[in-house]
């Protein structure tokens, strides 16, 4: 029976990571760090529970089903299933966070030395998105390629960024902002804020190409894949929690440097050229290529793998398309990408949630589908308004605005909760389905 070597699990675990570690992930802490101030560890603890701990456990859900998001939608019947991967691949595919990463990485790491005109903009774009392609030609080298050779470059660079926030501190902790005057408050602040990661969502996608990685090993056991793919999840958690604790770090004790900003993207290039000069800014830009370039690969991938399932093409030209595609949203900029996209990814998250939470429960239900029923369809209709709220096309109803987690964007939660509750008291109470009905 083929296993997997430690070194082999440890490149499993990088390729994870580095799958997961986008542009966003090292823009957003810094201004939570920034805007927390003398209460980091609180707003760095919220961070991690929704930037590592939901991936985390989405990962591990995913493994315990086989890996695909086709699975894990079963109980709620193929067509609501396959509406669901549809709203989740286009949005983390070539709709919105495939595109972010090619525009991310140009305003980050190369339109300071090239400037931001629309050729520039075209033409990195066209080498990016060629370079995705080929790389993601190549699943069964996915390892290779990015685990043992891209990713120990992208390690060491965010080793030396990371390192240098608590050797060499632009300055001290400065007043916390009002929205994070408190720990409690810093906490909730931070908690939300990891939403922004968006690396829940992208496990959903993720997970099947861990699996297909290491059955590309030669690995043929299913609790050998399930393993494995929850150690790789931990590694690969184990390197957010540090980058984010650092950057996080860096973003509170930078505030002399950018006490107005708005943006991690500013609090980063000024303590980077502070701290190391020009040659510092090339780092930065390495980081920031390397890092898209790696999420850029895995979610072309998985992309492709999904609508080849749906679809009657051929790997490979789902691979063609979806770069195309991503290349062609991309020349519309970072700038229309977001506007456009929030209102898709609020509609998305609470299902998407209530989904994983749904799967690490299925052993109890009597008949899945009866509980899976209620409790998405209270969390996509809560999210449908969140999203029309976020595009501005209505207000919130009075009530949702008073429940609890309200003010943190939460409040679809209790009405999801109290759903769950009442579905799983009735699946106990009702008889348990003939297995032909099941």
């Amino acid at each position: 029976m083929t296993t997997l070597k430690t070194r082999d699990l440890l490149a499993l675990g990088f390729m994870t990571f580095a799958l997961f570690l986008g542009a966003g992930n090292i823009i957003f802490p810094p201004i939570v760090g920034l805007a927390a101030g003398e209460h980091l560890w609180s707003a760095a603890l919220g961070f991690l529970l929704t930037g590592v701990g939901l991936p985390l456990i989405t990962v591990v859900a995913l493994a315990r089903v086989g890996g695909g998001l086709q699975t894990i939608t079963s109980p709620t019947g193929k067509t609501a299933g396959v509406l669901l991967g549809l709203a989740v691949y286009l949005t983390i595919g070539p709709l919105f966070a495939t595109p972010r990463t090619a525009t991310v990485s140009f305003e980050l790491g190369v339109a300071p030395f090239v400037g931001d005109s629309p050729w520039a903009l075209g033409s990195y774009t066209a080498l990016y998105f060629g370079l995705v392609m080929v790389l993601a030609l190549f699943p069964g080298k996915l390892v290779d390629n990015i685990g043992k050779l891209i990713t120990p470059v992208l390690i060491l660079a965010l080793v030396v960024l990371g390192g240098a926030a608590f050797l060499l501190p632009a300055g001290t902790l400065m007043a916390s902002a009002p929205d994070y005057h408190s720990a409690n408050l810093a906490l909730g602040q931070g908690f939300v804020q990891g939403y922004q990661t968006m690396d829940a969502l992208a496990a959903l996608v993720f997970g099947i190409v861990i699996v297909n990685a290491i059955k590309d090993s030669g690995v043929e056991s299913e609790s050998l894949h399930t393993r494995y793919t929850i150690i790789a999840a931990l590694i690969a958690a184990t390197g957010l929690a540090l980058v984010y604790v650092s950057l996080i770090y860096l973003g509170a004790t930078s505030g002399s440097l950018t006490p107005d900003a708005t943006t991690g993207v500013k609090i980063l290039t000024s303590y980077v050229q502070h701290t190391f000069g020009g040659w510092g800014m090339a780092l930065l830009a390495v980081v920031i290529l390397l890092a898209c370039l790696t999420t850029g690969v895995g979610l072309v991938t998985a992309c492709a793998t999904y609508f080849c399932q749906l679809l009657p093409c051929s790997y490979r030209s789902m691979v063609v398309a979806m770069s195309l595609l991503s290349m062609a949203v991309a020349n519309q900029g970072l700038e229309q990408l977001i506007a456009v996209a929030v209102p898709v990814l609020v509609t998305i998250y609470p299902v998407s949630i209530a989904l994983v939470l749904l799967s690490l429960l299925t052993s109890c239900w009597k008949q899945a589908r009866r509980v899976y029923a209620p409790v998405m369809g209270v969390a996509l209709v809560l999210g449908l308004i969140d999203g029309a709220k976020a595009a501005g096309l209505v207000d919130a109803p009075q009530w949702l605005t008073t429940l609890p987690g309200a003010a943190m964007g939460m409040a679809w939660l209790t009405p999801v909760l109290a759903a769950l509750l009442l579905a799983a008291a009735a699946d106990r109470v009702l008889p348990a389905p003939d297995a032909a009905q099941v």
